[in-house]
């Protein structure tokens, strides 16, 4: 598969695939006897996972990390799976900021729809700002 085949399954530049293949988040691509860049099927699979742990937020550090224990062997395996878990703590610790941005997002909407309704604007905690939680002036 062509750079370009690849850039347009995965949406990410050419320069963001030389890169990867050039730091190491991908191990090296095969090439054509003209030098071009001809993905495999194994190529692919590691863009794959590679642009599906970036979109996760893992860091380039840590993918770098992986695919070098990879390269290295088998005798790699438990350093590897450590790797995962510690990159999979940080995602979850990244996604619960995000589920409890939403679920004071979804509360403020609920407010402010009842107020659309009502005519009204109520918090539940009528002590506290609806903001930032310090107590009302």
């Amino acid at each position: 598969m062509t750079i370009k085949e690849v850039c347009k399954r995965f949406n990410v530049s050419p320069d963001t695939l030389r890169y990867y293949e050039r730091v190491g988040v991908i191990p090296e691509v095969h090439r054509t006897a003209g030098g071009i860049r001809d993905y495999s099927d194994d190529d692919i699979k590691w863009v794959e996972t590679a642009t599906c742990f970036r979109s996760a937020g893992m860091p380039i550090e840590l993918l770098i990390e992986y695919v070098k224990l990879f390269l290295e062997g088998d005798h790699t395996i438990q350093a590897r799976c450590d790797l995962l878990k510690e990159a999979k703590e940080r995602i979850l610790a990244e996604r619960k900021k995000f589920d409890d941005a939403l679920e004071k997002m979804e509360y403020k909407i609920r407010v402010y729809e009842k107020a659309v309704e009502t005519g009204r604007l109520e918090w539940d905690d009528e002590s506290s700002c609806c903001c930032c939680n310090k107590p009302k002036e």
